[in-house]
C-alpha cells in the first residue's frame, strides 16, 4: 500500500517536459531584473549579456564533447531539427536530394521531411524492429547516389529505445553522408558525446532537460555549412538570425552544466525497475512492456495494459499525469504511429501509458501510482 502522506498530484511525464531546476532559475534572475543588454552591442550594457550567451554556449558544448563555435542555439528542439534537414536541403537547390530517416521518429523530424517531399525531395522511412529498434543495415540498404542526410533519433520519446547511432554513423561515414541525430530525449539522461557518436548534427530540446522552454540548441560539425532558415543580422555565426535571449542561453547552459552529474540516471533507473515489478506483481499477464527491455532511457516505461484505453485509465486518476500511447479524436480512438511501427497490436496498444520518471520522483508516488491504477482498473 502506498504511503498515505504521498504529496499529490502526481507528474510522471518528464519526457514531455521538465520543471525548471533550482539552480538554473537562479541564473536566469538576473536577465528579468537587469542585464538587459542586446549582446551583439558594443557597449558597457552588452557585456553582462554576451557573457552570459558565450559562457552559456561553451557549457552546453562542454556537455556535448564539442567546441564551442559548433554549437548554435535555437528556440528549442522543434527549430534545431528543421535547421538540420531544410538547412542542409536547401544547400544542394536543384540537385537530387534523398533523406534516410525511421518511421518513429518525432513529429518534428516527419513534418519536416513530408514537407521537403513536396518541394521535391524523397525520403526513406525505414521500419524498426517490435521493441523500437532499426536495424543499421537498413539504412545501409537505403543510401543512394542522392542521399545527403541520415536522421536518426537518439532515443525515442515514446517507449525510451535507445538507437545505434554509432554503428549508423559508421555506415553513413563510409558512404560520405553526414548523420543528425535527434537528441531531445536522451541528452541529460545518458551520453551524448557527438564524437562517440559520430553525429554531424545533433539536436538539443532545453525543456527536457530542466531548463525553460523556448530555448534549444544544434550542434553543428565544424566546416559543415548550413542554409539558416531565418535570414537578418548573421547572429550565431550567420546560421540563425535573431537577437539572442542571454536569459533562457543562460539557463540552458546551466542546465546541461547541472546535467553532468545527472548522467546515467542509476537511482531513476532503480525506481522505473521497482514501478515494473509492481505492475507485474498487480497485474501479471495483463500488463506488457513496450519498448527494448535493456537498451532504454533509464527513465522510461511505457506499460500496455491489455485489453484497455491508456486515455480512460488515466481519465479515471485526474491526479497522475502521464502520456498514453493512443489518442482520442472526435471519439475514436488511435493508435499511436510509433507503436503501430514497431508492430504493437491494437488491443494491447491502445492500452499503453507512458510514465517517464524524473530527478524528485519518489518511491512512495511510484506505490501511489500503482494503488491508483489497481483502484482504475478494478
Amino acid at each position: 500500500m502506498a504511503d498515505e502522506a504521498v504529496r499529490t498530484p502526481i507528474y510522471l511525464d518528464y519526457n514531455a517536459s521538465t520543471p525548471i531546476d533550482p539552480a538554473v532559475a537562479a541564473v536566469m534572475r538576473p536577465f528579468l531584473e537587469g542585464n538587459y543588454g542586446n549582446p551583439s552591442s558594443g557597449h558597457w550594457a552588452s557585456v553582462p549579456a554576451r557573457a552570459a550567451l558565450e559562457g552559456a554556449r561553451r557549457q552546453v558544448a562542454e556537455l556535448l564533447g564539442c567546441s564551442a563555435d559548433e554549437v548554435v542555439f535555437t528556440s528549442g528542439g522543434s527549430e534545431a531539427n528543421n535547421l538540420a534537414l531544410k538547412g542542409l536541403f536547401f544547400l544542394r537547390r536543384d540537385r537530387p536530394s534523398h533523406i534516410v530517416t525511421s518511421q518513429i521518429e518525432h513529429p518534428a523530424i516527419l513534418a519536416p521531411c513530408r514537407f521537403l517531399e513536396r518541394l521535391g525531395a524523397t525520403v526513406t522511412y525505414v521500419p524498426v524492429d517490435g521493441s523500437g529498434l532499426v536495424d543499421p543495415d537498413d539504412i545501409r540498404k537505403a543510401i543512394t547516389k542522392d542521399t545527403f542526410l541520415i536522421s536518426i533519433m537518439h532515443a525515442n520519446n515514446e517507449v525510451g529505445t535507445i538507437q545505434p547511432i554509432a554503428e549508423i554513423a559508421k555506415i553513413a561515414r563510409a558512404h560520405g553522408v553526414p548523420v543528425h541525430t535527434d537528441a531531445a530525449q536522451s541528452v541529460g539522461k545518458i551520453p551524448t558525446r557527438v564524437g562517440a557518436l559520430g553525429a554531424d548534427l545533433l539536436s538539443v530540446a532545453g525543456h527536457k532537460v530542466y531548463a525553460p522552454k523556448g530555448i534549444g540548441a544544434l550542434y553543428v560539425r565544424r566546416g559543415m555549412e548550413i542554409e539558416p532558415l531565418i535570414h537578418g543580422a548573421g547572429h550565431e555565426g550567420g546560421r540563425r538570425a535573431g537577437t539572442e535571449s542571454a536569459l533562457l542561453a543562460a539557463g540552458l547552459g546551466k542546465a546541461c552544466e547541472v546535467a553532468q552529474s545527472w548522467i546515467g540516471m542509476s537511482a531513476t533507473q532503480r525506481l522505473r525497475d521497482l514501478f515494473w515489478d509492481r505492475l507485474r506483481a498487480a497485474f501479471g499477464n495483463r500488463v506488457a512492456l513496450n519498448g527494448h527491455p535493456a537498451l532504454r532511457l533509464a527513465n522510461t516505461l511505457n506499460a500496455s495494459f491489455i485489453n484497455h484505453v491508456g486515455v480512460e485509465i488515466l481519465a479515471r486518476m485526474p491526479d497522475i499525469a502521464a502520456s498514453t500511447g493512443s489518442a482520442c479524436h472526435a471519439g475514436r480512438i488511435t493508435l499511436s504511429p510509433v507503436l503501430k511501427a514497431m508492430g504493437i497490436a491494437p488491443e494491447v496498444g491502445m492500452g499503453a501509458i507512458r510514465f517517464s520518471l524524473g530527478r524528485s520522483t519518489t518511491q512512495n508516488e511510484i506505490e501511489y501510482v500503482v494503488d491508483q491504477l489497481r483502484q482504475a482498473l478494478a
